[in-house]
């Protein structure tokens, strides 16, 4: 059975549009094979799925469940507006049966009053019934006269009046008897029930009863098609687990053009792109990874890589997928990774270190975390490994100094990392004092450094000039 007052063909096109808008991420597809009774088959996405939990967020997100709302603002027995309490309702409604039963007993007294008279008529018609036909047939107002005659009521005189010939038989009489009789003795019953209030109370026991008989939970009428429960707690969808782990690689080009292809490929595997375009980031990934993207505006977009589009064509472009301004472009593109530390930067100098579990956007807004001022831009987000930070800038000065002096935030502007009186901030790195700072030039050959002590220096200072083969560009490659 499906809820009351629901219609099957727009229950099941609900379902079928929270599938495709991928809001019943464990509902695979939905099926109507009704015949005579309701029959709707619900396919889950994978076998691995617990019917309950399935069946719990279907009630949450459709029309299967049925919450009916209950308004105690009620006007009470003195017209007096206010808000009951259950106990109060239920109380209110026993005080009205008892109530019912008073005024219906009183009606009823009333109407065997009424019918104990004209019986009573009767019957002295009945005994004197020469003289009663005497009367009619003689008397211009027979009426009156039986009244005079046998000091009957008015009601008395109309009833015999108004008898049928046919009702003078001996068995009408017994039967006149009888049911003076039966009357009576309900009267008796009904005015002992008018005189004790607790009479009254157990007529309307039993009334509640009788009714509990007829409609109760096993009878025909009574058996329940759906049933009353506390409202299950629905727990959230983790969706990785829903979701075949594949490798893939993901690659975004430089015009923001991102795709999704199987399998990890090297980085020189030759795949097609818009003419004028390249390759910009490449990563190895999992269907089941979410992928971070930072940007220029100090911004950072959450992307889960199951829903890339597929190898096949040239991608679709990230702006499509994220809300990100023709202004601003991306500074990098990473696999989440949320027990990492990033460091942020910008190009006013400022930065500072964020755990990568604060970064996760969950809306295609993007969260902010880190502010850029006016004519400024995010420059750089790259892991915090190592126990040293080199800062280089435009004006082709290198700092460096230890990582110990970044503070670790969640968002803002941050803490200068290095003073420029001309040009800004270019690159920044992350390495281990010991193992030497290390850079690639044009041609891509490594450069390693390992005297650094001519560059070290405090956190905000302006730094030297960089070693001799260190890249024009100001990065670090």
């Amino acid at each position: 059975e499906i809820p009351y007052q629901v219609q099957k063909g727009r229950l099941i096109e609900k379902i079928a549009e929270l599938i495709n808008a991928r809001k019943l991420p464990l509902l695979g597809d939905i099926r109507d094979e009704s015949a005579e009774d309701v029959r709707i088959v619900l396919e889950p996405r994978a076998r691995t799925v617990d019917a309950e939990m399935l069946m719990n967020h279907l009630f949450r997100l459709t029309d299967l469940e049925s919450r009916f709302p209950l308004n105690l603002n009620v006007l009470d027995r003195n017209h007096v507006p206010r808000v009951m309490p259950l106990r109060d309702v239920l109380r209110a409604f026993l005080d009205h049966r008892k109530e019912v039963t008073v005024r219906r007993t009183e009606h009823r007294l009333g109407k065997i009053d009424h019918r104990l008279e004209v019986l009573d008529g009767y019957i002295i018609a009945f005994l004197n019934l020469d003289k009663v036909i005497h009367i009619i047939r003689t008397e211009d107002e027979p009426k009156q006269e039986l009244i005079k005659s046998f000091k009957l009521t008015e009601a008395q005189a109309d009833a015999i009046l108004d008898m049928r010939l046919r009702a003078l038989r001996k068995l009408e009489e017994m039967a006149l008897r009888q049911e003076h009789k039966t009357l009576s003795e309900e009267r008796k019953e009904l005015r002992a029930l008018l005189k004790s209030e607790d009479r009254q109370w157990d007529f309307v026991s039993r009334e509640l009863q009788a009714l509990r008989t007829k409609f109760g939970p096993k009878t025909a009428l009574g058996k329940r098609r759906s049933r009353f429960s506390e409202a299950l707690p629905v727990s959230e969808i983790v969706l990785e687990t829903m979701i075949e782990r594949e490798p893939v690689t993901v690659v975004c080009s430089q015009k923001g053009w991102i795709r999704q292809l199987k399998g990890h490929l090297p980085e020189n595997s030759e795949i097609k792109y818009k003419e004028g375009d390249g390759p910009a980031f490449w990563l190895h990934a999992q269907t089941t990874d979410k992928l971070i993207l930072f940007a220029t505006n100090g911004r950072f977009y959450t992307l889960a890589c199951e829903k890339l589009p597929g190898g096949r064509g040239q991608g679709e472009p990230v702006r499509l997928m994220i809300d990100l301004d023709n202004d601003h472009d991306l500074v990098t593109v990473r696999v989440h990774d949320p027990s990492r530390m990033l460091l942020v930067a910008s190009t006013s100098g400022h930065g500072f270190l964020v755990q990568e579990s604060e970064v996760a956007a969950s809306t295609r807004n993007g969260k902010q975390v880190l502010n850029v001022s006016a004519g400024c831009e995010a420059v750089v987000c790259a892991p915090a490994l190592g126990d040293s930070v080199a800062v280089i800038g435009e004006n082709h000065k290198l700092l460096i100094f230890p990582r110990d002096e970044l503070p670790l935030m969640t968002r803002g502007k941050g803490v200068i990392l290095q003073r420029f009186k001309d040009g800004c901030l270019s690159d920044v790195r992350l390495f281990d004092l010991a193992d030497g700072l290390v850079w690639r030039d044009r041609s891509g050959r490594e450069h390693r450094e390992k005297k650094l002590s001519d560059w070290a220096g405090k956190r905000g200072q302006a730094g030297r000039l960089a070693p001799r083969g260190f890249p024009r560009n100001n990065k670090f490659g």
